[in-house]
């Protein structure tokens, strides 16, 4: 099975979890996709909208990685504990998925995205998001030590990757202690957090080029 990725980002770390996690193997090829590395002709032919992550199996090929997260456990998993078949659960696992994509790495890219890769200043406003949608999901921990349940989901995978890249970013958690508590257990138990903290390693050393880049 084929995974095609950049390990400095989020949704492709939450995918090397989930693949760990169901106990799958991937062969990895960086792409990096802003240097236009997604936009070869063999790259194309196998993905037309040219972004990663994307996971190739036996042919078969899938993006966007919360659509990669549920395959992997559908086909792989031994059972539907990282994303259960009982309708209501299973919403509220889309629901955090969604969450994540939408609300929690939107406004990561937005107060973020502008200042390393356009030079531009930090948006108050724009951070105002990012607190915003770290209040939300200290209030979906309250009472709880998972995302999505009482049990680990690829909910938590997701938000995981995301999460962490916020912590190496800057942002500091302690002020949502739900969050910081949560985040503590998942980086033990959530099998490929080697893996991910391989990634986050990368990603600060980029930052911190853009950053000196700026100075």
């Amino acid at each position: 099975m084929e995974l095609y990725y950049l390990p400095t980002s989020p949704p492709c770390r939450a995918v090397i979890m989930a693949a760990k996690a169901v106990g799958v193997d991937l062969k990895k090829t960086i792409l990096n996709s802003l240097e236009g590395e997604t936009l070869r002709p063999e790259f194309v032919k196998i993905n037309p909208q040219h972004i990663i992550p994307t996971l190739v199996d036996n042919g078969f090929a899938v993006w966007e990685s919360r659509a990669i997260l549920i395959y992997l456990v559908e086909k792989y998993a031994k059972d539907d504990s990282l994303y259960p078949k009982d309708p209501q659960q299973k919403a509220v696992v889309n629901q955090r998925l969604y969450f994540d994509m939408g609300t929690l790495t939107q406004s990561f890219a937005e107060y973020y995205y502008p200042q390393w890769l356009f030079r531009k200043p930090a948006d108050p406003e724009a951070f105002k998001k990012i607190d915003l949608a770290f209040f939300y999901l200290n209030t979906f921990l309250e009472n709880q030590e998972y995302v999505a349940g009482d049990h680990l989901t690829i909910a938590d995978i997701a938000i995981l990757a995301t999460v962490s890249s916020f912590i190496v970013a800057g942002i500091d958690i302690s002020k949502y202690s739900n969050v910081e508590k949560w985040y503590a257990n998942a980086q033990k138990i959530t099998p490929g957090w080697d893996e991910n903290c391989e990634g986050l390693l990368l990603l600060r050393e980029w930052i911190d080029r853009k950053i000196n880049l700026t100075n």
